[in-house]
This record gives structure tokens, sequence and C-alpha cells, in this order.
């Protein structure tokens, strides 16, 4: 690959796989000053490692980075699990696998595991603090987001370039610190606009747009959009909101950041 950073989208279904796509999954790529390709996913879930099997050798990836633990985010880490475990060519290397308090505990429980060691002799576990992660030529530093449970954006810069992940939020002052003039903000859109929406929970297209307006984000990727909405929607209420270039996220698109 070149020297930037490139954004391959494994799943954007929003809260559960859909016809197209599984759901969130981003596999984000970037090589070091030897040359070297590091590669770091940003969610693994429901249905994604199937399909980040298309992009990338699983066993190649470097580090998980998990904005929250709902299934639609998390869930394919036990199928990862397996394949680490029982690999015919042996057990694979821990790597690390970043997330929220209660991650290793979840995960564990998800595949009906005993809490220890549940999935630590495959996975380094590792919490969020206010601190950047420093995987290869990556810094990811994680943002608290507004959502019902503990949630986090993430703001990955390599290569002097910066891509911005809402996950899954509400829209909230840590939305713009991580779309602040990111070249590419990928951002969530649940809901529709004029609907009657709660609070706290997720972006509608338009929020979306006006996020990256604000911010000053020189590309907006609306994603996350369930299967019961029309993305098309989605992509309509960004473009009125925001006058940058605007698409939306689908299955096996790959962007240069």
């Amino acid at each position: 690959m070149s020297g930037s950073m490139r954004l391959t989208v494994v799943g954007c279904s929003g809260s559960y796989p859909g016809p197209e796509s599984p759901a969130s999954c981003y596999l984000v790529e970037a090589p070091d000053e030897a040359g070297r390709t590091w590669r770091i996913v940003l969610d693994m879930g429901s249905g994604s490692l199937g399909a980040l099997q298309r992009h990338a050798d699983p066993l190649g990836i470097d580090a998980v980075f998990l904005s929250h633990l709902h299934a639609d985010h998390c869930l394919d880490l036990t199928g990862y699990y397996v394949l680490r475990r029982y690999h015919p060519s042996g057990p694979q290397p821990r790597i690390p696998v970043w997330g929220p308090v209660g991650t290793a505990a979840r995960m564990a429980r998800a595949y009906d595991l005993p809490p220890e060691p549940g999935m630590n002799g495959e996975f380094d576990f590792r919490v969020y603090d206010d601190h950047a992660v420093e995987v290869g030529p990556f810094s990811v530093q994680p943002v608290a987001v507004d959502h019902p449970v503990p949630a986090f954006g993430l703001r990955v810069t390599a290569g002097g370039r910066t891509l911005g992940y809402s996950g899954d939020t509400g829209d909230c002052p840590g939305l713009h610190a991580i779309a602040e003039h990111a070249d590419l903000f990928l951002a969530e859109a649940s809901f529709v606009s004029g609907a009657d929406n709660p609070t706290g929970l997720h972006l509608t297209g338009a929020e979306c747009g006006d996020a990256a307006r604000r911010a000053h984000a020189r590309r907006l990727v609306v994603t996350h959009v369930p299967p019961w909405h029309d993305p098309q929607e989605a992509l309509t209420a960004a473009r009125a909101s925001y006058d940058g270039e605007v698409v939306l996220a689908t299955a096996g698109a790959v962007y240069e950041v």
C-alpha cells in the first residue's frame, strides 16, 4: 500500500447485520517507517469476521479497538477467539483488545466461558483511559461519547492524517473532539430527522453533517444506518447540512484517508 492510511469498510449496518452488510467493523491500515504495514480493527460487530477475511488475513491483525459492548460492535470477537485459539497452525500470539471497563468479562460471558481465564489467553484486554494508544504507526485517542452504556469514539492518526470514528453516540462535546479537522470523519446515522428520537443515543444524518461542518472535517462518511431505514435519506440529510464531500459507507468500500 502507499504511505497513507487506508480505511476499509468491513461492515456498516446499524444495530444488526443487514442483507448487504455485516454490523460495524472497520479495517485501518498504515505503513511504518520501515515499510511494514500495520492493521487495526475498529469494532467487530455481528457477522463481520467472515467479511473481514475478504480484506485481510485475520491472523495479521495487530490490535482491536471496541467502541462499546453492544453486540453489533463486539460480538464477532467470540469467533475471532476461536480462530486464534484453535487455528491448525497452533494457538496464536496474544494481541491487544482495547475497550471500556468490563470488556474481558463481557466477551467471556458472550461465549459462555468462565471469567478466568476467559479469553485472556488469546487477547490482552486493555481498558481505555484519557491517554492515546500507540500501535505501530497509529496513535488512537479514545474519546468518551453519549450512549446508554460506556462508549467511546476513536480518533486515529497515522502519517500525518486523521480518521475520526464516532462509534455510537448522541450529539455531545466528545463528537466535536473526534471530528475536529479530521481528514475523514466516519459518523453513525441511526436516526431519521423529524422523528421523535430519544436523546443521548444516536445521530441523524443531519446531525452527522452538522457535526462535520462545525468541526471543519474535510470529508464525511455516513455509516451505521439500520436496515429498517433508507440510507439514501441519511445521505441526503447529511449533504443538506454540510457542503464538503459526503458519501455513504458500503461494505467493501476503501478510502485513502
